[in-house]
């Protein structure tokens, strides 16, 4: 998995920045992107299906993966909920000659960079503001109290790290944030792949 060809675009954000939406206007525009599913131990949500919004498996088969050296990238979360990039999902795109948006936690994005340095293309997707992610996902309706504040406290730690990323587009209007990615990903795609040590 070390070939220098096989590019890699990542979509990092903290919740509620609004990475998924520009993630899914991505792969809507670029049929050269296909969407990394992540395998993830939480139950899916109202209308997610397995092995196409995540492989969701038990925390025990997660476990046994990890051991395996199954995963680019795995992270706890939150308490009890882990997520990770399967080595086997990348493999099954690049086959395809196609290239993986990994729509991934900040940590883990930093462990994919690492280990492709010359190929991966990082966006890091930042809110306005703090108060206004907090009234983002306040409006969701789907947090508590302390669920909500648990994502703010992470969400303020992982803006400290946007400058470990390619690109950072700060989501202040919607369409003009996709319109950004759009043209970070024609240049990325139109580039030749870099050869290593190069």
């Amino acid at each position: 998995m070390t070939e220098a060809n096989q590019k890699i675009v990542i979509i990092t954000a903290p919740s509620g920045s609004g990475k998924t939406s520009i993630t899914r206007h991505l792969l809507k525009t670029f049929h050269q992107l296909v969407f990394s599913v992540s395998a993830a131990t939480r139950s899916a949500r109202n209308n997610e299906q397995n092995g196409i919004d995540y492989y969701f498996i038990s925390e025990e088969d997660f476990q046994q993966k990890i051991q395996n050296d199954e995963f680019v990238e795995w992270e706890m979360v939150y308490e009890g909920k882990y997520y990770g990039t399967l080595k086997s999902e990348l493999r099954k795109i690049w086959e395809q000659e196609q290239i993986p948006v990994l729509d991934i936690d900040v940590k883990g994005a930093i462990h994919v960079q690492e280990q492709f340095p010359k190929t991966t293309l990082s966006i890091f997707i930042e809110p306005p503001s703090i108060p206004e992610l907090k009234r983002r996902l306040d409006s969701r309706g789907t947090e508590t109290t302390e669920s909500l504040q648990a994502r703010i406290n992470k969400a303020a730690y992982e803006l400290s790290f946007k400058y470990s990323f390619s690109n950072t587009i700060v989501n202040d209007n919607l369409h003009e944030a996709q319109q950004q990615a759009e043209r970070i990903i024609r240049d990325f795609i139109a580039s030749p792949a870099k050869t290593i040590g190069a």
